[in-house]
């Protein structure tokens, strides 16, 4: 047999180890000397007690114990600091200042990451107001510079402002929910999609035929929104593009004072200049498109990025109403975590500029997406006969020549800083990566087909056996569509001629696919149903995007394209 560690774990030897040791003892001076005691939590914990704090997004190892009880490997820690503190009675009467670095364990998490990290935190509990969150970004900035970090930005948003807006949005609570997912998993082009429906439904409009285009069983969200103020959906949207300095600050100032949702703001602007005036000026962002995928938070929230490190190093924020969830009274709380592997990766990486690199994609997307990039005033010179080349450097751009599948994980992995291509790629791999333009192109359908006049044999294969088996090259839009259908399936994944499938009796249906449908009609093949449909989308590394002022300015260029085209 094969002596192998799990995947995504791995062992670590002595340098490596050395080096851990020093930065863990740097992080533990600087917490110490701010006060912060340490605290150790459990590996496991009862999945249930877990979630009650809110939505776990990592997903986390389970297995049951001997009592029967459903555990789970711990993901994170915020929320057994905030299950600690609320069941054992503490921060009764003054802040209680806590830090800890304990491994956490994730099962599913994205191509070629790691398993188990080590997270370091410090957790403020009991203490309101803003001088507690600057002295957390403070506390961050430092230790990370104390770890031999010297280019690094912490962006600062505000979970407070969108949650005001959307409690005097007058909308449903399905698109309140998917406001915050939108948000969360940073795709911005279905954020607008949201409030775009959501302002036509105010006027007088129907949004269902939206809500059936983007997935059959139309999307709750957008097909049914409510009575959304048209405003505050406009100012919804707003700050999902809105990063920079107190210039910016001013600029959402203006936008919500006259829709009464102001308070957040005023909190952010507080932490914001007490920041620049402690001397972080540089090192700190406003970028209201930062929010942490978990969902306990309920003021300020913040990343850390670093260049070349093609995700967060860590984050945090304030969650005042964590611990009540765990039967305490309402104690305000704030904190954060960083990865120290991450902060390894980032001193690894070279200072030397780089160029900024573009993923384009190969195939019929390649004219569309090379005339886009040269419409932006970049210089494609050689992109269109650039013929086995599989990277091409015109100036301070490298252009990265890839499939469209492949795109989002060059991105995502951060090979890439940015890239084009279909929705529909983006939604199979699933990538940490923010959606930030529908570039209007590349427009086809995905659709289910059979073969002409098998409808009934199909629906009797389904009534005997439960299921019906559908071949397709996208076997998570598959899954996704089928799930929303409530009808279990057997996916056979194929990477070509899926058209035969149903022709040899393999499979009884196939999800493919189409823009005009010839190659299904030359094969006998009828559509039965729609699933999706897809157009190019332009896209970022979450760090590439908050440390690399042109791929933000890449992004606004290519989306004010999109508006006036």
């Amino acid at each position: 047999m094969n002596y192998i560690t799990p995947v995504g774990f791995r062992d670590v030897m002595s340098d490596e180890a050395l080096v851990r040791e020093d930065l863990t003892a740097r992080v533990r001076a600087c917490f110490a000397q701010k006060g912060y005691r340490p605290v150790e939590t459990p590996t496991l914990e009862v999945l249930d007690v877990m979630e009650a704090g809110g939505h776990v997004p990592e997903a986390p190892f389970k297995f049951f114990d001997s009592h029967g009880d459903l555990l789970a490997m711990r993901p994170d820690v915020t929320m057994q600091i905030a299950r600690m503190c609320a069941t054992r009675g503490v921060a009764q009467g003054q802040p209680l200042r806590l830090r800890y670095t304990q491994r956490v364990f994730r099962e599913k998490t994205a191509e070629a990451a790691a398993r188990e990290l080590t997270q370091c935190g410090a957790e403020c509990i009991g203490a309101a107001g803003s001088e507690a969150d600057v002295e957390l970004v403070s506390l961050l900035a430092s230790t990370l510079s104390e770890c031999g970090l010297k280019t690094f930005t912490i962006a600062l948003g505000s979970a407070g402002v969108l949650r005001d807006l959307l409690d005097a949005s007058g909308a449903s609570d399905q698109w309140k929910t998917a406001v915050m997912q939108a948000y969360h998993t940073s795709n911005f082009v279905y954020l607008e999609e949201l409030v775009a429906t959501a302002e036509r439904a105010a006027n007088g409009g129907s949004s269902e035929a939206e809500g059936k285009a983007r997935f059959k069983l139309a999307d709750p969200a957008i097909a049914n929104p409510g009575r959304v103020v048209p405003a505050i959906a406009r100012a919804i949207f707003s700050l999902s593009r809105l990063r920079g300095g107190k210039a910016e600050l001013a600029q959402v100032r203006a936008m919500l004072e006259p829709l009464g949702c102001a308070r957040g703001i005023s909190e952010l602007e507080g932490v914001y200049n007490a920041l620049i005036e402690s001397g972080l000026e540089g090192k700190v962002l406003i970028d209201f498109s930062v929010m942490s995928s978990f969902d306990y938070y309920t003021g300020l929230v913040f990343e850390a990025y670093a260049p070349g490190v093609g995700s967060p190093l860590g984050g945090g924020g304030r969650y005042d109403n964590l611990l009540a969830q765990y039967g305490a009274e309402k104690v305000p709380a704030a904190g954060f975590a960083f990865y120290l592997e991450q902060v390894m990766a980032a001193l690894e990486v070279s200072e030397a500029a780089r160029p900024l690199r573009i993923a384009v994609p190969k195939g019929s997307l390649k004219e569309d997406a090379i005339a886009t990039l040269e419409a932006a005033g970049l210089d494609v010179t050689g992109l269109a006969d650039a013929g086995r080349t599989l990277m091409l450097r015109n100036g301070d751009v490298e252009y990265l020549f890839v499939r469209p599948t492949d795109a989002p994980v060059f991105v995502a992995l951060g090979a890439a800083d940015c890239g084009i291509c279909g929705e529909d790629s983006l939604i199979e791999a699933s990538p940490d990566v923010v959606e930030l333009a529908d570039l209007k192109f590349g427009g086809c359908r995905f659709v289910v087909a059979e073969s002409a006049g098998t409808t009934e044999a199909v629906e009797s294969r389904y009534r005997k056996l439960g299921s019906i088996r559908v071949a397709t090259k996208y076997p998570n839009i598959t899954r996704s569509y089928y799930a929303k259908m409530g009808m279990p399936v057997e996916i056979v994944k194929l990477h070509g001629n899926i058209e035969l499938a149903p022709i040899t009796g393999m499979a009884e249906r196939i999800i493919d696919i189409t823009a005009t449908g010839t190659t299904l009609r030359e094969n006998n093949l009828v559509v039965v149903d729609d699933v999706l449909a897809s157009t190019a989308r332009f896209f970022a590394n979450p760090c590439s995007y908050r440390t690399n002022p042109r791929v933000g300015q890449l992004a606004d260029v290519l989306y004010s394209q999109t508006k006036e085209n």
